[in-house]
């Protein structure tokens, strides 16, 4: 099957729609994926638990009346020891679910950590033992689900009873979700990647204008660190998070990657080198144990106030003020600079194995991620943008929200994360492990050579 290459995330009029439908006014991230697409589902259902560490979990009871229907859901948290917002959001979901189905359909939930969960996830769909239901993070490279048919078409089902008119955007929400004309997943949320800071740390700095460019943020990485702070923390330990830092600066450097998939561009063009050039120049202001600290641990230093800024994207809402609500009065948000208006924009989705023996319980389950009373949740207490024309308090929501839709409101466009938007899953894991790699001290050019060596042997030939 033809992939779909989404070069834009959301469109432009999506963005429009978005903002007009949220009633105040006022998106696990992907996993490295260095293993090649799974093998296709055999058929048979997902046990309670993965065979390896993932940790299956009943939220609201370990067994179903007799004669309910079972199915599981895996999922990147653990709903009983998380203090993320979002994820407790969906454990509530979880529960509803359950109690008002009980009888006849329940939901078992199948656990493991954001780092390990894709790795987990194919193991499981290469025994045949793919969950009924799975998270999934959209864009170009969930064709590795689609193309060997793992995912499920729900596009029928979407459209069934009007519920696809629930949606901002009606059938625009579904683009990152589309292939060939088909849906394969529902959109649950939209999140942003933003420049988060302390907004006490910037006034003790002496900054009071955001940085618009490279320049200014050099500067403000500087002032920071001369008044005494760490200016960045971010996590290269979980590969993504430094990636994403570097597809945003690439992009600000005018790289063209459908250009580079297509052959008619290099990674050892002067303006990926000089982008490659910018990620080093950076990394002299992140925190000393970058290298080491995972996703979780950089954005604990943050709203542990041990960093002045945070490059992340807006699902980490949820998670720092979840961890310190009492941060939340001095976290300010504002849009990485120098992109021309670009943000990097996605959303967490949700996927149905084509085998599942148990299709409308899964839609069932589904629909209760996208009613009024988990999407009201999602801005509300999770400060995510919600999927669908529900109403909400903007008064109720964290005050984060309401920057990050002013970063969407004056966004010209928006792009996905360069690991998900590459040829192949394998090319984006590959330009992950680049980057880490040239930040841990590989020269730029030898680096990208690599890369370009990579994509001489595994893209341009194939």
């Amino acid at each position: 099957m033809k992939k779909k290459v989404l070069s834009v995330i959301l469109s432009t009029a999506m963005i429009a729609s978005v903002l007009a439908g949220c009633g105040g006014g006022s998106e696990a991230p992907a996993a490295d994926g260095g293993s090649a697409a799974p093998a296709a589902d055999s058929g048979s259902e997902a046990p309670a638990a993965d065979s390896g560490s993932a940790e299956a979990e009943a939220p609201a009871a370990d067994s179903a009346a007799g004669g309910a229907e079972e199915i599981t859901w895996m999922f990147w948290d653990d709903l009983n020891a998380t203090e993320d917002l979002i994820s407790l959001g969906y454990k509530d979901t979880v529960e509803r679910f359950n109690k008002d189905y009980e009888g006849k359909y329940h939901v078992n939930v199948v656990t493991t950590n954001l780092e390990e969960y894709y790795a987990k996830l194919n193991a499981l769909v290469a025994a045949g033992e793919t969950p009924d239901c799975f998270i999934v993070s959209p864009g170009p490279n969930l064709d590795v689900y689609v193309d060997p048919g793992i995912a499920a078409d729900l596009t029928d089902y979407i459209k069934a009873d009007g519920w696809i008119d629930t949606f901002n955007g009606g059938e625009g929400a579904f683009s990152q979700q589309t292939y060939d004309g088909k849906i394969y997943a529902v959109p649950l949320n939209i999140a942003a990647a933003c420049v988060f800071y302390n907004t006490e740390m910037f006034e003790t700095a002496g900054i009071t204008t955001m940085p618009t460019d490279w320049n200014g943020m050099l500067d403000a990485c500087e002032k920071l660190q001369s008044a005494g702070y760490t200016p960045l923390t971010i996590s290269a330990g979980t590969a993504w998070c430094l990636s994403m830092l570097a597809g945003y600066i690439c992009d600000s450097e005018g790289v063209d990657l459908a250009a580079i998939d297509g052959g008619t561009a290099s990674w050892l063009d002067a303006n990926v080198v000089n982008a490659t050039n910018k990620l080093v120049e950076i990394s002299k202001y992140f925190q000393p144990t970058a290298a080491g600290d995972t996703n979780d641990v950089a954005t604990a230093n943050f709203y542990n106030e041990e960093a002045a800024m945070l490059i992340q994207g807006s699902w980490a809402i949820a998670q720092i003020n979840g961890a310190n609500p009492d941060f939340e009065s001095k976290c300010g948000v504002f849009a990485f600079p120098g992109t021309d208006g670009r943000v990097i924009a996605k959303s967490d989705s949700l996927a149905m194995s084509a085998n599942t023996a148990h299709p409308e319980a899964v839609i069932a389950f589904m629909k209760y991620f996208t009613d009024d009373t988990a999407q009201k949740y999602t801005a509300e207490v999770g400060g995510k943008i919600p999927v669908t024309t529900v109403e909400y308090d903007a008064s109720k929501a964290p005050a984060q929200l309401e920057y990050v839709m002013d970063v969407f409101g004056n966004a010209k466009s928006t792009f996905g994360f360069y690991n998900e938007s590459m040829a192949t899953t394998e090319a984006g894991a590959f330009f992950d492990d680049t980057m880490v790699s040239i930040y841990l001290g590989t020269p730029v050019e030898e680096g990208l050579a690599s890369l370009e060596d990579f994509y001489k042997n595994n893209v341009w030939n194939k």
